[in-house]
């Protein structure tokens, strides 16, 4: 399973990117963790948050989502029919075009970086606004080296090989870590975006570039503005830019708001990076892995075997969802303070970022299905309906951001991202319905309301549990130590999982669930 030649099937693959993914996060909650430690909540915190927005956004609009899913979509269509030679070449002309569009982009940006911060984060003071303008302009090479790497990364998922998909993320993670401890003595909180960069190129660019020249794949630089594939590729990817999906623009919208308050930028941030943790592990792996396997189904014209395997992978991760956010809500607090708490991260602060923890996690299920339906429609080459579909949910929710953060501030922007991302998932799933894509009525109904029920026992039995520990240990009144906080805080984590699991898999097996045997069974245990 781990030979970068090795092919996969769409479970061993969902199962290589989930151990990729667990550990891609942890050490990206070791990155947040070092941050955390370093800047709190402070001023650099937040300018470097902050200074990932515009990349992002460069990303998104020029590339939007070309690599990852119309690139395979195009490339297994030329798979399947024979023409990989002709595919290699719509390839080069693809990433030359782009590298010269990007790379314009990214210099404009460089140029014009001081007034986007000014207008996206208001509530920056000066010294703010200056420190992220030179962190912003520091991180948005690394966009070059994200999109030649998906565009590579591509030619292997297209071929099932999944295992440099694995390792990439895992280098990019460690980049800001090494480039923090190396410089961070000497040039401060700029050595973790040089970092950053460092782990773009070596994990993202490099290795996918490696392995796709390994695999028979050869780069030219060539302009063809008459390319059929590049043709294809514009045809697919052009909604996926002009439009904007919730997915993304989430962050963004609570990152403007958010820059109203002192620190809410950098708690938000930490808090949507630890819930991006488990949701990256069923929403993203599963897209991920399935998305080349749903392509190869509807480009085969196996319509019946697309639909239910589009809706068997949402009621799997919708119910995994359920289960997942049910633990995360209810060990929120011990959670964020064993994870972040220390140097200049206070106790109080980590009970803030806990509260926006707990409100993200709610919608766990809704982040995991949209993933899967999402890239039903991608692999059907159809782009220009959910992106405008999610265009239209968005300018829609923006009210609901605005109203919610003058009402309840930084917390009704959590709020709001639930809302948000509930609209955007049933906006989805009724457009595939609609079309006789995937049917609403093939969902296993019975199955998530076995594991809904499962969730709710679970996490008020582990509420109940921490509250009476709590109360009987005096905490937190009587842990005035960080060190003393964290050892009852691993202490409390302890208890409540293994109530959690206790509950859930007794609740599961009482009401006939299959979910604890079919895992177990995928698994190898029984």
């Amino acid at each position: 399973m781990l030979r970068p030649s090795h092919a996969h099937t769409a479970f061993t693959a969902t199962i290589l990117l989930m151990a990729s993914t667990f550990l891609s996060r942890i050490i990206g909650l070791a990155r947040v963790k070092y941050i955390v430690w370093l800047f709190g909540r402070g001023m650099e915190a937040d300018a470097l948050n902050g200074a990932f927005y515009l990349p992002d956004m460069i990303s998104y609009f020029l590339v939007g989502g070309a690599a990852s899913i119309t690139f395979v979509t195009i490339l297994t269509r030329y798979r399947e029919t024979g023409r990989e030679v002709e595919g290699e070449r719509s390839l080069s002309v693809i990433l030359t075009t782009m590298y010269l569009v990007l790379g314009g982009a990214i210099v404009l940006a460089e140029i014009f970086a001081p007034w986007y911060i000014h207008w996206w984060f208001p509530g920056f003071n000066a010294q703010k606004a200056a420190l992220c303008v030179r962190l912003t302009r520091i991180l948005l090479p690394a966009q070059l080296c994200f999109f030649a790497g998906g565009v590579f990364g591509a030619v292997l998922l297209v071929r099932k090989q999944f295992s440099v998909q694995a390792v990439a993320p895992l280098i990019y993670g460690l980049g800001t870590i090494v480039g923090g401890a190396l410089l961070v003595q000497r040039i401060g909180v700029s050595s973790l975006a040089i970092g950053t960069v460092a782990g773009a190129f070596l994990g993202p660019f490099l290795l996918n570039w490696i392995f796709a020249k390994r695999a028979g794949t050869h780069y030219r630089p060539i302009l063809d503005w008459h390319d059929k594939g590049l043709r294809e590729w514009v045809r697919l990817s052009l909604p996926l830019m002009v439009g904007v999906s919730l997915v993304t623009a989430d962050s963004w919208i609570i990152g403007h708001f958010a820059s109203g308050t002192s620190g809410a930028v950098s708690l938000m941030s930490y808090a949507k990076q630890l819930f991006a943790a488990p949701m990256a592990m069923l929403a993203q792996a599963a897209g991920a892995a399935t998305m080349p396997f749903f392509a190869s189904m509807w480009s085969q014209k196996r319509q019946f075997e697309f639909a239910t395997g589009v809706a068997d992978s949402v009621s799997r991760v919708a119910a995994l969802g359920f289960l997942a956010a049910s633990g995360m809500v209810a060990l929120a607090v011990p959670l964020v303070e064993l994870l972040f708490l220390g140097g200049r991260f206070s106790a109080a602060d980590a009970r803030e970022c806990a509260a926006y923890f707990a409100v993200f996690s709610v919608s766990m299920f809704l982040w995991s299905a949209q993933a899967i339906y999402a890239r039903a429609f991608y692999a059907a080459g159809n782009t220009l309906v959910p992106m405008a579909a999610g265009t239209i949910v968005t300018v829609v929710s923006l009210p609901i951001y605005y109203g919610l953060y003058r009402w309840h501030g930084a917390m009704g922007l959590a709020f709001a991202s639930d809302i948000g991302i509930a609209l955007q998932t049933l906006t989805i799933a009724l457009l595939l319905h609609q079309r006789r894509m995937v049917s609403l009525a093939s969902l296993e109904y019975r199955e998530l309301g076995r594991c809904l029920v499962a969730a709710l026992s679970s996490g008020i039995g582990v509420a109940a549990v921490l509250w009476g520990l709590e109360r009987m240990l005096g905490y937190p009144g009587n842990a005035h130590l960080a060190g003393q906080i964290r050892w009852t805080d691993l202490g409390l984590l302890v208890v409540g999982t293994a109530v959690w699991i206790t509950i859930a898999k007794r609740v599961l097996e009482k009401t006939g669930s299959a979910l604890p045997r079919v895992m177990m069974k995928r698994l190898g245990w029984r």
